[in-house]
């Protein structure tokens, strides 16, 4: 690899990760632009624990009310640390079945190269088309009445449900739980945050998963191409988070939804011409 694959790989990464607009659709897309050619499992696992640090960085006093409520779940506690730490592990149960389910079939069904590139980049330009309409109709419709603490606990297995769709190139993970949770009546920048706080356990199950994988392949060699580039994926995602939470206080999806749109035509009109 060289210095400017790893940058731009690394700020893709860092930047989509938490904004509704699919970060695993745009690292499919790199290559396809670009024409470089595949990063490896190492660079994979770098990025994805550059955003993870960045998520636990921000949001670190979630995280540790999360944890002290998970500790005290044990001890049958049951007041608002414990409920937000069974929250996020019943939002993530989906997710997670979904992930084991398709471990193995999915990075080969929607990699975008030989012929199978038509497919996963029709995939991408539809779904950030109807996923991106589904975060547009939700925000615009949806009420604005709940914080995390009066989600449920139904509420976030629904969020989890959803965020299950995320394994199809183009949904967007953050994405899709944002809309379930404007759909559920949180205010936008409850949304965020929940969603946010679920991606810590589905960026650590994937991961171990992707770990598991380097170590089976015999590539354990951390150099200075994934300290490059896992310190660039948590700058850039910690920004990202930074500046969409900052918005979402006064403002909406839109932004994203047209970006999506724009992404999605263009795709489409760039298959069919």
């Amino acid at each position: 690899m060289f210095f400017l694959q790893i940058v731009i790989l690394a700020l893709v990464q860092g930047i989509t990760e938490f904004l509704p607009i699919s970060s695993s659709a745009h690292l499919v897309l790199v290559p396809v632009v670009s024409g470089w050619p595949d990063q490896g499992l190492v660079i994979d696992v770098a990025v994805h624990v550059g955003t993870l640090f960045a998520v636990l960085l921000y949001f670190r006093r979630d995280v540790a009310a999360a944890i002290t409520g998970f500790m005290r779940l044990f001890a049958g506690g049951t007041e608002r640390e414990a409920r937000l730490a069974l929250q996020i592990a019943l939002a993530s149960i989906p997710a997670f079945a979904a992930g084991l389910a398709l471990h193995e079939l999915a990075p080969t069904l929607f990699r975008a190269e030989g012929a199978n590139l038509v497919f996963a980049v029709q995939v991408i330009a539809w779904a950030n088309l109807g996923f991106g309409l589904l975060l547009w109709l939700a925000d615009r419709y949806g009420p604005t009445r709940r914080d995390v603490d009066g989600l449920g606990y139904g509420g976030a297995l629904a969020i989890g449900l959803a965020q299950a769709l995320a394994l199809i190139p183009g949904t967007s993970r953050s994405g899709v739980t944002m809309t379930a949770g404007r759909a559920l009546g949180m205010t936008r920048e409850a949304a965020a945050r929940f969603s946010m706080l679920m991606a810590i356990p589905i960026i650590l199950g994937a991961g171990a998963l992707a770990g598991k994988d380097v170590i089976d392949a015999g590539d354990v060699t951390l150099g200075v191409d994934a300290l490059l580039a896992c310190g660039l994926a948590f700058l850039s995602a910690l920004a990202a988070i930074a500046l969409l939470m900052r918005w979402l206080r006064h403002a909406g999806f839109t932004p994203f939804v047209i970006y999506r749109a724009i992404l999605g035509l263009a795709l489409l009109a760039w298959l069919y011409a």
